[in-house]
């Protein structure tokens, strides 16, 4: 489990990175990596949540980290109920990841089906030394005590939005306020970013 007296103090990745680019985006995975392996192996599995808002840049950095150390990744996306389920996408990740590897069992984790509007098949955990969840909710406060460390990735709305918007479409749009509204009460409540250990800048170009 996360032990913060050993870990860096949070300290943005300076200068901040396009990850749009991929020269930019080796930089950044190169800053998390080496950030992440700064303190020794204890035995643990280590979970690295990489968080911010929609549109932020997570999945583009959380796949290059995953990439680089080997890791499995996890989908926010796939965890949430619905386009009201951020809560329960946070208990989900909790009960059938976290906890179970936390106490040295096999944990095995169910995708929601968003057009059947119901959790489907289950997916089991790979064995590894690390393991990388990505999304709004993967740095919540109930999970915090379960992480190696969190990184939490900045953008500015406007961009945000446009990449939002261009990466899922017309499906998004109609719901951009709806899931920003359960951002902003999430956010407010769990304090994400004041809990991250590094900040890696996405202004965008």
């Amino acid at each position: 489990m996360r032990t913060p007296n050993t870990r860096p103090l949070p300290t943005p990745a300076d200068p901040p990175h396009d990850l749009s680019d991929p020269s930019a985006l080796g930089e950044a995975v190169t800053t998390v990596v080496n950030w992440a392996r700064v303190t020794r192996p204890d035995g643990r599995r280590r979970v690295i949540a990489v968080e911010g808002r929609s549109g932020a840049g997570k999945t583009t950095l959380a796949r290059g980290v995953a990439e680089r150390l080997g890791a499995p990744l996890i989908h926010m996306d796939d965890l949430y109920a619905g386009w009201d389920g951020l809560r329960q996408g946070v208990d989900a990740l909790r009960a059938w990841v976290l906890e179970p590897l936390a106490e040295g069992r096999p944990a095995v984790w169910r995708r929601f089906d968003w057009a059947a509007g119901a959790y489907a098949e289950e997916h089991p955990v790979p064995d590894g030394d690390w393991l990388v969840v990505e999304g709004v909710g993967a740095g919540g406060r109930v999970l915090r005590p379960y992480l190696w460390g969190l990184v939490w990735v900045d953008a500015p709305t406007a961009e945000r939005k446009r990449r939002a918007l261009a990466r899922d479409g017309e499906t998004y749009a109609p719901h951009w306020d709806r899931w920003a509204r359960q951002e902003d009460a999430f956010y407010a409540a769990d304090q994400v970013r004041a809990n991250a250990d590094l900040i890696v800048g996405n202004p965008g170009a």
